[in-house]
């Protein structure tokens, strides 16, 4: 006698059903990592809006800047440095009396306009000289033109590095206009923590994307923006 052995497989019925709940599964993956990335830089906006109010309100305050101010001494409680009143927030290297951008910590956490409490040090930055935010670097207040597009000097405020680019494309376009190379807010090489960033990596170079963050298969998440004061 022969024994036939039935084969059994999928139907297609339940092919399909493993289809549709493969598709959900991908689809719920890709909304919580877009949500993700949303929260991600509601955060990041968060810090820049405490630090450029900070910023705003010293200079109203003390019609100086800080880090640049050359009365903080006189007038900014167990304050030790001061820096030359020129106008812009310099390190030593460009000219400042003192790291200037170090000295900004300083002078806001003693005016009270940061939480906690930051002494100079010259050089870079470390955690009893600079704050740090939700992404690991410093974020840097200084006068430079080391962001993209036209590029005059003035004072900036840099997140500092180590934030993916979909995360700053997302900052962008919920405070400027959701390009790299224009507006208020564009892409910043400058790095206080690690290796500096690479504009070709967080930037597309090529018409017709010309200037947009790159948020594609590169998925580059060591970059960084900066916020122009003034």
């Amino acid at each position: 006698m022969y024994r036939h052995n039935k084969l059994s497989g999928f139907t297609l019925v339940e092919t399909a059903i493993v289809l549709v709940i493969i598709g959900l599964l991908i689809a719920g993956i890709m909304v919580g990592g877009q949500l993700l990335g949303s929260a991600r830089a509601r955060t990041l906006i968060t810090e820049l809006d405490s630090l450029k109010g900070a910023y705003f309100g010293f200079v109203d305050r003390y019609h100086g800047f800080p880090g640049d101010y050359l009365r903080a001494t006189v007038d900014i409680p167990n304050t030790g440095v001061n820096g030359n009143g020129n106008g812009r927030i310099e390190p030593t290297a460009s000219g400042g009396v003192v790291d200037e951008h170090i000295a900004v910590w300083e002078h806001l956490s003693g005016a009270g306009f940061i939480s906690g409490r930051y002494r100079y040090s010259a050089g870079a930055e470390t955690a009893t000289s600079a704050p740090k935010t939700a992404f690991g670097a410093y974020p840097r207040i200084m006068a430079g033109q080391q962001y993209a597009g036209f590029a005059a000097v003035r004072n900036n405020l840099n997140t500092g590095n180590l934030i993916p680019a979909n995360v700053l494309a997302e900052v962008d376009r919920k405070i400027d206009d959701g390009t790299a190379i224009d507006g208020a807010f564009r892409y910043s090489s400058i790095d206080t923590t690690g290796t500096p960033p690479v504009e070709s990596q967080c930037v597309r170079g090529s018409a017709p994307e010309l200037g947009a963050w790159r948020i594609d298969s590169v998925a580059e998440t060591n970059c960084g923006g900066t916020w122009l004061l003034q």
